[in-house]
Formats: C-alpha cells, structure tokens, sequence
C-alpha cells in the first residue's frame, strides 16, 4: 500500500471518530426531576427538561445541572447572643426547592452558602430581641420568621424554601445547671402541693364521715327518746284508764301521795317540793274524817285571811300522829270500799296492782 493510500485511510477513520464523537455529544437524554441549563456560544440557550435534546456539537454545551427535587440542608451549630446576653447555639436545618433553573445558576454564584449566610444573620436578627425563656419556647415563631426572610430573599434565586426549622438549641453549661434546679425544684413543689391537695381531701372526707355519724347517731337518739316517751305516755294513760275504771275515791289517792312524799323527800338537794293541786282535795278527804270539813271549805274559799286559815288549820291538827293513824284507817276503809265495788263488777280489786302501775 502507497502512503496516499495510508493518508486517506488515516483522514477517513478521523473523520468517523469525530463523527461519532459530536454524534455523542449531540445527544443529551435528560432523568426526571433534572434540568440542564444549555449556552450557546458563552451565551445562555435553553433549559432542557426531562427526555432527549440535541445540540450543536461544539456550539452548545451545557453549563450546570440543576436538582429540581426538593432538598434538606443542615448547617452547622452558629452562636446567638439573646437579649439577656446569653450565648446560644442554634442549629437550623432548611427544606427548599428550586423552581427557576436558570436564576439559580445565573443570579447567585452558590445558592447553599447564600442561605447559610442568610439564615446566620437573620437568626441572630431574631434571637436578638428575645430573652433565653422566649427562644426556648418560641420556636414557632422564630421558624415563621426564618421562613418569611429566607423566602423572600431567594425568590430571586429562584429557590422556594418551604420549612425552616431549629434543631437544637443549646444554653451554656451553667445556665442548663440553673434551669435543671429550677425543674427540679418546680417538681418538689408540685409534689407537695399534690400531697396537701390529698391530705386537705382525706380530712374533708374524714369530716364529712363524722358529720354523717354524729347526724345519724343524733337522729337515733331522737327517735329513741320519742319512742320512749311514747311508751310511757302509753303506759301513764294505761294507768289513769285503770284508775278511773277501778272507780279509786279521793281517800286511796290520797293514800298513793302519802306513799311518794318519802320518797320525794329522801333526795338531800330538793329544797322545793311541788305538790299537785289534787292533793288538797286528797287532804280535804282526810280533813273530813276529823270533822273538820266544814272548818277548811270557808278557809279555802276565803283567800284575803290566808294567816288566819292556817292558825286554824294548826290548831285543829294538834296531835300529828293521831291525825295521820285516822287518816290510814281512813284509806283501809275506803281500800276495802273499792274492794267491795270490783267484786260487784265483776272484777277483784288489786290494791297492789293499782298501786305499781301509779
């Protein structure tokens, strides 16, 4: 073979590798959620979406791919001086997403360090104007405020960041210390304001329970005294209806009165003695077995001689003795006298009885 020959063999395969090679570089098959931003010239083209494109071999070349995903950036820890000087580190973690493919590449040179930078500043902007309480309870609102600056600020960019959220917020050492006794004694108080709560409980119960008892036991005793009471308005009027049936004259009731005033007297504090009314017609009876009856009507009668009544009543009464042995007989006779009237009814007379159930 001439070198003609060898030359034009060489040229031919040179030529089917560049062929081949700006074939290759013309064909540009983009993936889903990828965009490609194409100059021609130095010059941006076009942004090519997701498919097949062709360019121009050695005119068109793409500058940058661009993830149209949404994506996650952590930054790391930044120290913030709150209002109440106190040095915090806040680390932010950022959601964006970018929209406009060709002001991502040509508005800003890097977009991540731009919103680092912006996110630095305006947290310091914010965190500024809050105290250590404010921050560690007010995240909502920081990352609210986060989300408005940066979204603003990267609209140009061609960036929508969605969420900004704080991860951590740390205090110095000795403020943790601080706050850790301050939790700690919050429980303590809690718990003994809990205790109180249960004691103050447990003693109201416990009252509750007396009064309850007390109540209870006061109306049974109530109802025992009325009962009481009942049974022996029962049995005294038991007593008068046998009385009265048995037909008893003046002379055995004053026998009964007779009886009692010993008893009455044995008492070393009764000082008052209260005799019922029925015992002056009781002692009228006894006074008429002496004959003296119609010496005590005028006497009763008559109240403005009282002094002179009595003289005479103490002066017909002159032997005391002899007066009270009439006066028992007096009450045998009318004891037998009542005796006779049961056993004419039909029923014996029990002096005894009548007597126990007086």
């Amino acid at each position: 073979m001439d070198p003609v020959q060898i030359a034009i063999a060489i040229a031919a395969g040179v030529l089917a590798l560049f062929v081949i090679i700006a074939i290759a570089r013309a064909i540009q098959i983009v993936p889903q959620a990828e965009t490609r931003v194409v100059e021609r010239l130095g010059r941006y083209s076009r942004t090519m979406q997701a498919g097949m494109h062709l360019l121009v071999p050695f005119i068109d070349r793409i500058r940058q791919k661009v993830d149209m995903r949404e994506q996650v950036v952590s930054f790391p820890p930044q120290s913030v001086i709150t209002s109440d000087n106190l040095v915090v580190e806040i680390d932010t973690v950022i959601y964006f997403q970018v929209t406009d493919a060709k002001a991502a590449v040509y508005e800003i040179a890097n977009y991540i360090v731009g919103m680092q930078q912006l996110t630095v500043t305006t947290i310091r902007n914010v965190i500024g104007t809050m105290d250590l309480e404010q921050t560690l309870t007010s995240r909502d609102q920081i990352n609210g405020q986060l989300r408005g600056v940066l979204d603003e600020a990267t609209g140009k960019w061609g960036i929508r960041v969605n969420r900004v959220e704080l991860k951590a917020i740390d205090p110095p050492l000795s403020v943790k210390d601080s706050m850790e006794k301050q939790m700690r004694a919050e429980r303590d108080r809690r718990a003994a304001i809990l205790t109180a709560e249960g004691v103050k409980q447990s003693q109201i119960l416990e009252a509750e329970g007396q009064k309850q008892s007390a109540i209870l036991k006061a109306e049974g005793e109530a109802q025992s005294a009325i009962l009481t009471a009942e049974g022996e308005a029962r049995a005294i009027l038991q007593v008068f209806d046998a009385i009265h049936e048995g037909d008893a004259d003046s002379k055995l009731l004053a026998y009964q009165y007779l009886q009692m005033l010993p008893e009455i007297a044995k008492n070393e504090s009764n000082k008052v003695w209260f005799v019922p009314t029925e015992f002056t017609g009781a002692l009228k009876s006894i006074s008429a077995a002496f004959g003296m009856e119609e010496s005590l009507e005028p006497l009763e009668r008559d109240s403005d001689r009282g002094a002179d009544r009595k003289s005479r009543i103490t002066s017909a009464l002159t032997d005391p003795a002899e007066a009270l042995r009439q006066a028992k007989q007096e009450v045998e006779d009318a004891t037998s006298d009542a005796t006779d009237a049961g056993t004419r009814s039909g029923r014996p007379f029990d002096p005894n009885k009548e007597k126990g159930q007086q």
